[in-house]
């Protein structure tokens, strides 16, 4: 892997989950092969899209990161194996369209216990792979103004200020959006995931995404079992 290319773990739909045809249609990629996907018939939805296109259809549990000198994709894979085998498999809540501070994402309609601990598990079981956050990285999760201090303190810590108890999952589906658009994306991502949503499903795998450069597309490289 090169210096500057970036590795997440992350939950994404099973590739048989009616979500997961419909998170990458929406965003128009699918990042296991990393070819355009025909998005619905919306207004300008290519451009609304475009940021969260590139990261792919995911939640992220392991923020992406920049490896320590030293390590390679074998300790990332090992590392990743371990957490896995660590996590029981369990029931992925409830998922609804949230407005998430201006972007429309996938949230959780109540806390699960079982997805925290995983996240949980995510970010502790790899940090040690991590390089060191530069001046740069960390200027440009500040780029919206100052951190309340428990973000801070995370990004501190972990290198990004979303973990533990700042953490919350959620599938971002557009940038942040005007409130004009929100009235036209968010009734139709409603509609449109509705099927997919109403479905239950279990989290059986977390998903190692990786990024050749910070130019190029996060493409799904592995996906790891969990125990049970």
């Amino acid at each position: 892997m090169r210096a500057d290319a970036r590795v997440g773990l992350y939950y994404a739909p099973a590739a048989d989950d009616p979500l997961w045809r419909c998170g990458t249609a929406w965003l128009g990629r699918d990042p296991k092969t990393n070819a355009p996907c025909a998005q619905p018939d919306l207004p300008d939805i290519a451009r609304v899209t475009a940021d969260a296109r590139g990261y792919g259809f995911h939640a992220t549990l392991k923020a992406p990161m920049r490896l320590r000198e030293g390590c390679g994709w074998s300790d990332v894979l090992a590392a990743a194996e371990a957490v896995a085998a660590s996590v029981p498999a369990f029931d992925l809540p409830a998922l609804a369209v949230t407005n998430l501070g201006g972007f429309l994402a996938l949230c959780e309609a109540a806390p699960s216990a079982a997805l925290q601990a995983a996240a949980d598990a995510c970010v502790a079981g790899l940090d040690h792979l991590r390089a060191p956050a530069s001046e740069a990285e960390l200027a440009r999760r500040r780029k919206g103004g100052p951190l309340p201090p428990a973000e801070e303190a995370t990004l501190q810590r972990w290198g990004y200020m979303y973990a533990f108890a700042t953490w919350r999952f959620h599938m971002t589906l557009t940038r942040r959006l005007a409130p004009p658009e929100h009235d036209i994306y968010r009734p139709a991502a409603e509609a449109y995931f509705a099927a997919a949503l109403a479905q239950p499903r279990r989290v059986r795998d977390l998903c190692l995404f990786t990024q050749a450069d910070p130019e190029a597309p996060f493409v799904l490289a592995q996906r790891l079992p969990l125990a049970g």
